[in-house]
């Protein structure tokens, strides 16, 4: 089934759908894209367009969960001018993300009260299981390396910048990157 799920989502890549806001989405935005909820509900990114959002592979279990208070903070601060945080588990990296989604939708909750969206895990390394949203994600040249790394996604899908899980929610490039991102037109 995960196939199944990967190969809609690559067609989506093809051509043009329309958006959540009825205009129509470019095959090469990331707003054009369709996963799934931590809950296992469909999602269509394209829900988000016209936001910028912090696209963030996260894991329960890695010396970088800590990140997880971080996003929380910039999306409550955020939120109300047009910004999203938008969590991926993965269990690509130690397997710091071995949690059901239940486990993980409760330890998010308790243990940093994380309201941002978050879906169901997924592969991000390049390779035949990649999610459709990483392969996407990947043609900046920029995979993650470990966790908690992290996608500047202008309004209109375009990927604007990456940066590697070392660059904190709280770093100045990440918050003036996300400032610009605002800003623009």
């Amino acid at each position: 089934m995960r196939h199944a799920g990967s190969l809609v989502a690559l067609a989506v890549l093809g051509f043009a759908v329309a958006s959540a806001s009825g205009g129509p989405v470019s095959s090469e935005s990331f707003y054009a894209l369709k996963t799934t909820t931590l809950a296992g509900q469909p999602a269509d990114l394209g829900q988000y367009e016209g936001k910028v959002a912090l696209v963030v592979n996260v894991a329960s279990q890695c010396g970088f969960t800590p990140q997880y208070a971080g996003l929380q903070k910039l999306y409550d601060e955020l939120k109300d001018k047009g910004f999203v945080v938008l969590g991926f588990p993965s269990n690509d990296f130690g397997a710091q993300e071995p949690g059901t989604p239940d486990e993980i939708a409760s330890f998010c909750k308790k243990n940093y009260g994380v309201t941002f969206p978050l879906f169901s895990k997924l592969v991000t390394k390049a390779g035949p299981e990649q999610s459709p949203i990483y392969t996407y994600l990947g043609k900046t040249g920029s995979l993650p390396a470990w966790n908690f790394a992290k996608y500047l996604v202008d309004k209109n899908g375009k990927v604007l910048q990456f940066f590697n899980s070392k660059v904190t929610p709280d770093a100045p490039e990440l918050r003036a990157a996300i400032d610009a991102a605002l800003a623009a037109k």
